[in-house]
């Protein structure tokens, strides 16, 4: 993309030229690149709205995702072996769901997350430099507010000119940006903790609705979103619109939290201790971790999903292996 601009007041101009970041009433910028990941298309894709792109990566990634773990499962690598939470004759014998009832419910909820992100997602907006200028220069007018009340006039200025164009440039390609993803991250990991929660203490909303997903007493990856369409619904769908819109995630950042999060809920049901697996890394919520609570003795604990373990760590649910051999050796010893 090159450089792109250099100074904004209204105008548009691109190729103005400034001595200081403070001029007056606004800000003036050294050329800018562009990074990587940013695209001046409307659209990624010729023909195919970004919304639709939101709507279909989650689908993609899962059944993609899925296949891959379908072919570790049948691939008879004897490597693997140490790595399987459960042997594939247990997957059989102690789950009460069919594939085919499982794949059916998936489907079904894929169509109804479909049909519930074509009337939750706006368009993009115009996606143009002009549009970049005007949002940089009205952070960075804001920067400019911050650092003179923080420092004070003299030292807040001295700071800005030699900082302000650096620090606008990140807090607008990479700082918000990457708060918006985490805070959304944080939306969904709350409103589906303590669903998740409610649906194990009310025993109604157990019977009725949860006890569905853990008629899958060994997890395995394609079983993943196998819940009650209204379970369904409400964890996983409506939980990432809201996360979508609470954070005001772009349409593009909104393909990569609902991608993102769709990969991390099929790996957490993989069946597979996997050290190598980057998302088993990024957190202690793992395909492990969550196998726990799909077992008679952690049915009461580990409710967090899908990404990180605070709400259950600050709430005193949280089981480990070591929490269960414990508990084991104390019946013995009883």
């Amino acid at each position: 993309m090159g450089e792109l601009f250099s100074y904004f007041d209204g105008s548009s101009t691109l190729n103005s030229t400034c001595s200081s970041f403070v001029t007056g009433a606004t800000v003036c910028f050294p050329p800018v690149k562009i990074p990587f990941y940013f695209s001046l298309r409307q659209n990624l894709f010729d023909g195919i709205p970004d919304t639709h792109i939101a709507l279909a990566a989650p689908v993609l990634a899962y059944w993609l995702l899925s296949f891959l773990f379908y072919c570790l499962d049948i691939s008879g690598w004897r490597w693997l072996d140490k790595y399987r939470i459960h042997d594939s004759e247990e997957v059989k014998s102690r789950n009460l769901a069919t594939p085919w009832e499982v794949a059916r419910a998936v489907l079904f909820q894929h169509v109804t997350q479909t049909v519930l992100g074509l009337v939750w997602l706006a368009e993009s907006p115009e996606i143009s430099v002009a549009q970049c200028q005007s949002e940089m220069e009205a952070l960075g007018r804001t920067l400019v507010w911050v650092v003179r009340r923080l420092l004070g006039e003299e030292t807040g200025m001295m700071f800005l000119e030699l900082r302000g164009p650096g620090i606008t440039h990140w807090l607008y390609w990479w700082g918000i940006p990457a708060a918006q993803i985490l805070f959304a991250l944080f939306i969904v990991d709350t409103w589906q903790y303590f669903l998740h929660r409610l649906m194990h203490t009310n025993r109604y909303l157990y019977k009725k609705i949860h006890s569905v997903h853990h008629r899958l007493y060994v997890p395995y990856a394609f079983g993943a979103l196998y819940n009650h369409p209204f379970e369904g619904f409400l964890l996983d769908s409506a939980g990432a619109a809201f996360a979508e819109s609470l954070s005001h995630l772009s349409v593009r950042q909104t393909i990569f939290l609902f991608a993102f999060s769709t990969c991390k809920t099929v790996d957490d049901h993989c069946g597979y201790s996997l050290p190598f697996d980057p998302f088993q890394m990024m957190s202690g919520n793992n395909a492990d971790y969550h196998d726990i609570h799909h077992q008679a003795v952690g049915i009461k604990s580990n409710f967090s999903q899908p990404f990180f373990v605070h709400w259950d760590v600050l709430l005193g649910t949280r089981m480990t292996r070591e929490d269960i051999q414990e508990r084991r050796n104390k019946v013995k010893k009883s």
